[in-house]
């Protein structure tokens, strides 16, 4: 029997990496008119009118009760650069009710700097690292994928030649499909930042780096590697729990808005899992 050989991918998902086509990758691409009509994104800011690049003040703001009272009041004309940075201001004050508890409530501040230098580098940062590894690590539930893979060597193990059988590689596949890839969607990450700054891992992928056997114990390093798109698609502004919300709304402005542009980029994590078994 061959035994299989490592590094050795286990699980990559349907949607693939660096998916640059994805809708909530792009930038610029839509005007006012269709953000008006289509989105009917109005009442965006607080503190600027996006579209005529204006201040607003207290007497007209989206949220005051004297909003249009006296007329169309605003102090003053501003560049579409000035308009930008106030908005990113208050995209950032907006963002403190989602990361105000924890060790990673900084990583979103520093991705909205990073959103706002709108190079499209990709991002990638040891805290979050840190975080996606304690996320594989911490679940403990059935539908955990980091258990699912220890079940299949524990199951297919091969003692006496001392390896994994190579023509048992497709059982990694099968067990991980119907379990819950990582992702950051407890109640802890709805506060401590995880939530916004990776609302959803858009592309993972699982290797077995090494697996040792010695007598009937094995020890195995699993790579965790997942990507998301630090961006806003249309399905994403479309849905309620993100159209009624100040931020959400101010950020797909900043990115999709004709007049501003500012480019979305990849974030990426991983983690190497130690995993071990067979009997004492």
């Amino acid at each position: 029997m061959v035994m299989a050989t490592f590094p050795l991918t286990i699980y990559q998902t349907r949607r693939g990496f660096n998916d640059v086509g994805a809708d909530d990758m792009r930038y610029g691409d839509i005007s006012q008119e269709q953000l008006i009509k289509r989105f009917r994104l109005t009442a965006i800011s607080n503190v600027i009118d996006p579209y005529t690049l204006t201040r607003l003040t207290p007497f007209n703001t989206p949220q005051s009760r004297f909003a249009g009272v006296y007329g169309k009041r605003n102090c003053g004309q501003l560049s579409v650069h000035e308009c930008a940075r106030l908005l990113f201001e208050e995209l950032q004050a907006t963002s403190l009710p989602f990361a105000f508890y924890g060790p990673y409530r900084q990583l979103i501040n520093q991705m909205l700097t990073h959103l706002y230098r709108s190079t499209g580098a990709p991002w990638r940062d040891a805290r979050l690292d840190l975080a996606y590894r304690n996320q594989i690590l911490s679940d403990n539930s059935k539908n955990s994928t980091r258990i699912a893979i220890k079940q299949v060597i524990d199951t297919y193990i091969d003692y006496q030649q001392k390896g994994y059988p190579g023509d048992k590689a497709f059982a990694f596949a099968e067990a991980i499909r119907d379990k819950i890839l990582p992702k950051f969607d407890s109640f802890i990450d709805k506060i401590n930042g995880m939530g916004v700054c990776v609302h959803d891992v858009h592309a993972t992928q699982i290797k077995v780096l090494s697996l040792k056997v010695e007598e009937k114990r094995w020890r195995a390093k699993i790579l965790f590697q997942g990507q998301d798109h630090f961006g806003l698609g249309i399905e994403d502004i479309q849905k309620r729990k993100f159209m009624q919300l100040q931020f959400f709304r101010i950020w797909f402005i900043l990115q999709r808005f004709n007049r501003f542009g500012f480019r979305p980029f990849l974030t990426n994590m991983e983690a190497v899992i130690d995993l071990e078994g067979g009997s004492r």
